[in-house]
């Protein structure tokens, strides 16, 4: 969705909850003019006999508020009216107001680059019987500061689309991965060595076992004494002899399995990484579920390469060396008890089968649980603001029905197979103790070759049993194994490093779109553009405008091939956008959108990210003056070293808006790409950082995507655009002579009568 049909959902959520309180915080910021007045109108019908407080940098929205408070420095400087506060001529408020006239702005941008940045004051000023009134609004007039941050940061929540992957991939081989962890080889050799050791180790404690049950039945007390000690001895060193190799093995396994989680985790990013934005449009590709698949595929295969590979080599090699004890001692009985052996082994692949069928759906549906946990965690303070945290774990309690109803049904099927193997266990003693019986009584076979031979080989059926146990990790495994190879094999829809990409080190910068037919793989049956074309000049300034959902930022999305057209090219210098190297084409575009994005970083690395070369100290700072951001960081305690926070919580809007316009600028690119760059943008920022950005624009290809039209109408050329289509286009003055009848006239004339109320008589 465009910024503008989430704020209205998000207006509509707060409206529809009815509240008496009621807390507005630029809530029209995001809305185009015509928009922004109806919305208006809704909102000064839902504000009565509600106690509202507003936030707003858009003076129009706060001209019939009962109390309108001015902040600067965290004090407050003027309350009042509107009708009052524009007595004084020389009031800040006032000073303001001049500032949004469109026509006036040219006139007043020296004397609002003299005015000190402000703060909004804490809001507990409401706390007074003054404003206690439900009847009663209160407007806080809201500016950027060092200090304190006027605007909470937007919720930057992924798109979703029903769009299914329709890519076919080979079946995950464990030779592959296996294939993955060959830098470890060493490791894999002592870990496989250990595990052979270890696994021997099992029929020979069975063997001594054995052979100890028929000490006690010596008729000389001084012999059992003598051997008792000899067994005693033994058995001690098969503990210590345990105890080094289970941990040698352990250890190589381990330290193989690590490397291979770093190895998967570095690979599936680096991969993801390359993928069109369409990808993580789909629904089984959002944020939490990517997240979760990071930490989880890469951890269940160090597991199934580790762990389960070592219980696979000791098990076996226990077998083979039961097998062999057993055949030389007693041949006869341990066929036959080797010959039932395979019904255990049959009934746990059984059941290993059916988990791995059953486990499928499971996954999918916890992969649910999951990105409703890390939405909601994302967006803690909306569900704060809302109270909904029952409703939260109401939808979590839901979508955990299913996974539960699943688990309840794999807990039928996996206690019948226990019952099976346990009873299956039980029968094989009765046959070998029978079989092993009448051997005796026949003369073929003493008693300490039968307790030898059945505890070697029955203690070799539970080892395998126990190795049967883990048939549902093998399952995950199983289904991790291809999640991450599904990631792996994947090739993106749009290639960002094809080595037959045309690379240039220098652009004109000359854009134009052919005849496109476009819609977002998530929409598919909404067209945006059909046979839309548009030409955009080289180092000229264009400016998209319309209203919300008309198509602006998808240009700006397809010049940066975030998506490809349907039909029809886009391109740049006069060569198909396709045909370029796509990451050596994207260094020479830079790119402000309308929700800021900041890394969990300080500012200065968030300001210097993306550039291709090595930057100056001073020309990071000069970038951040031109974007007037300097200012507020050097307020700062730690200045350019500050944190940002994750997403950048720890700035406003307006200030993390202003970071991202100066990493834009620090760029130096050919094509600027302005996405309502100045939309969190309080009046006298917008002004200072519009000329900034005009000057920037001189020599480069600027598209700029808009609703305030005081912000382009220095633009070379302006394009309305209203549902796809190009409506009208031309510069300022041209657009502005085809008088009434013009859809450009009236975008004007609808945003002056919406701003009339504050024009200074």
């Amino acid at each position: 969705m465009s910024g503008g049909q989430k704020q209205r959902i998000a207006i509509a959520r707060a409206i529809i909850k009815a509240p008496k309180i009621l807390l507005l915080d630029e809530t029209t910021s995001a809305l185009d003019a015509e928009s922004e007045r109806v919305v208006q109108g809704a909102l000064d019908k839902a504000v009565v006999g509600r106690t509202t407080i507003i936030i707003a940098h858009r003076l129009s929205t706060i001209q019939n508020a009962t109390l309108i408070v001015v902040v600067q420095n965290g004090q407050v400087v003027e309350t009042g009216s509107h009708d009052e506060l524009i007595e004084d001529e020389n009031g800040l408020y006032t000073s303001l107001i001049r500032l949004q006239q469109m026509e006036k702005r040219n006139q007043f941008v020296d004397k609002a680059k003299t005015i000190t940045t402000s703060a909004l004051a804490s809001t507990s000023i409401l706390h007074g019987d003054r404003y206690s009134t439900s009847s009663q609004r209160l407007s806080v007039l809201c500016r950027s500061s060092a200090a304190n941050s006027c605007a909470p940061t937007p919720s930057h929540r992924a798109e979703m689309a029903t769009t299914p992957s329709d890519e076919v991939f080979p079946v995950p081989s464990f030779r592959r991965l296996l294939a993955m962890n060959s830098p470890e080889w060493k490791q894999a050799t002592a870990g496989c060595i250990s595990a052979i050791l270890f696994g021997a180790i099992q029929p020979t404690y069975a063997f001594a076992m054995g052979s100890m049950i028929s000490v006690y039945f010596l008729p000389d007390h001084s012999e059992i004494k003598r051997k008792t000690e000899t067994y005693a001895l033994f058995f001690l060193g098969l503990a210590v002899a345990s105890l080094l190799i289970n941990i040698c093995q352990h250890y190589n396994f381990a330290s193989m399995g690590e490397y291979l989680t770093k190895r998967i985790k570095e690979n599936m990013l680096s991969r993801m990484l390359t993928f069109e934005i369409g990808w993580f449009d789909q629904d089984e590709n959002t944020t939490g579920a990517i997240c979760s698949r990071l930490a989880n595929d890469a951890n269940v295969v160090r597991s199934l390469v580790g762990d389960r590979m070592a219980l696979l080599i000791q098990t076996i090699s226990a077998a083979i060396i039961a097998w062999t004890l057993g055949l030389v001692i007693a041949w006869k009985l341990a066929l036959v008890m080797m010959a039932v052996q395979p019904l255990l082994i049959i009934c746990f692949y059984c059941k290993h089968v059916l988990l791995k069928t059953m486990t499928k759906k499971a996954v999918k549906a916890q992969e649910e649980s999951s990105k409703l946990a890390a939405e909601a965690v994302s967006n803690l303070r909306i569900v704060t603001a809302f109270c909904s945290q029952d409703r939260i774990l109401q939808m979590l309690h839901d979508a955990q029905r299913s996974p539960r109803q699943e688990s309840i049904r794999q807990s039928w099927f996996a206690g019948i197979g226990l019952a099976t193997s346990n009873s299956l266990k039980t029968l094989t003693w009765a046959i070998n103790f029978w079989y092993g019986g009448k051997l005796i009584a026949d003369g073929y076979l003493e008693a300490k070759a039968l307790f030898q031979t059945f505890m070697i080989l029955m203690s070799t059926g539970r080892v395998i049993a126990e190795a049967g146990t883990m048939t549902n990790d093998l399952a995950k495994g199983s289904d991790s194994v291809g999640s991450v190879f599904a990631v792996l094999d994947r090739y993106s829809a749009i290639e960002p490093e094809s080595p037959e990409g045309h690379k240039d080190d220098k652009i004109t910068g000359h854009v134009e779109l052919q005849d496109v037919d476009f819609a977002y793989p998530s929409r598919p049956d909404v067209m945006i553009f059909r046979e839309f074309s548009l030409k955009i000049d080289a180092g000229k300034s264009t400016a998209v405008v319309g209203q919300s959902g008309s198509g602006k930022s998808t240009i700006i999305k397809l010049i940066e091939r975030f998506y490809d057209p349907l039909r029809g090219t886009v391109q740049i210098d006069g060569q198909n956008i396709k045909s370029y190297n796509l990451r050596s084409l994207r260094k020479h575009i830079a790119l402000v959108s309308q929700e800021s994005i900041l890394f969990s970083d300080t500012i200065r690395q968030n300001i210097i990210y993306g550039a291709s070369e090595e930057v100056d100290e001073s020309e990071i700072i000069e970038a951040a003056k031109t974007a007037n951001a300097h200012d507020f960081i050097a307020g700062l305690k730690d200045g350019y070293d500050t944190w940002c926070g994750d997403r950048g919580l720890q700035l406003s809007r307006g200030q993390k808006q202003r970071i991202a316009i100066a990493r834009a600028i620090l760029k130096n690119s050919t094509i600027l790409l302005l996405d309502e760059a100045t939309s969190a943008l309080d009046s006298q920022s917008e002004i200072l950082v519009q000329n900034a950005l005009e000057r920037v624009m001189v020599g480069r290809t600027s598209v700029i995507v808009a609703h305030r039209l005081s912000t382009i109408q220095n633009c070379d050329m302006i394009v309305i655009l209203d549902k796809g289509k190009v409506m009208e286009k031309g510069t300022h003055s041209s657009l502005l002579a085809k008088g009434p009848n013009g859809a450009y006239y009236s975008l004007v004339s609808l945003q002056r009568t919406v701003n009339a109320t504050n024009t200074i008589a």
